[in-house]
């Protein structure tokens, strides 16, 4: 016999609630995981390759259409970005985390863009991710701030 927290019997949870249970646990956790090996993905693109490659993954990344059982929200992916950001081993440049943002909202059927966009003075570049032009990844408020240079 199992007791709860209030000292009361607590009846065993049935064989198919345990797994849908431990489907929804899987498809939090799966969003997180993706999002730091895209990290590191993007990481070596950015150090052993060029610009240019890293925009042709980008550029090229189809969006899918999945038919998942639970449908992820973009923004619960880009919560999952922003805590494989916070566990990475090093500090995440903006178009690393701006790229791999990409990719994982594609991959979970959500037709995003990246975003470069520069400041003139003092001059600075940024890289963020929208999806139907609304920012997902930022502060909404990145046009204000930013010249946009490029979409992709």
């Amino acid at each position: 016999m199992q007791l709860n927290p209030m000292g009361q019997t607590a009846s065993p949870l049935s064989i198919r609630t345990r797994c849908q249970l431990a489907l929804r646990l899987v498809a939090r956790a799966l969003p997180a995981t993706q999002s730091y090996l895209l990290l590191f993905r993007f990481e070596l693109i950015m150090r052993f390759r060029s610009s240019e490659a890293l925009r042709w993954i980008v550029s090229n990344e189809p969006v899918r259409h999945s038919e998942r059982l639970l449908p992820v929200t973009s923004g619960e992916l880009c919560h999952a970005m922003d805590l494989a950001c916070v566990f990475y081993l090093k500090r995440v440049l903006c178009l690393q985390r701006s790229a791999a943002t990409v990719v994982l909202l594609r991959r979970h059927g959500w037709n995003a863009e990246m975003v470069t966009g520069v400041q003139i003075l003092p001059f600075e570049a940024h890289a963020w991710v929208e999806i139907a032009n609304d920012v997902v990844n930022d502060k909404p408020y990145m046009h204000e701030i930013y010249q946009v240079l490029e979409r992709y």
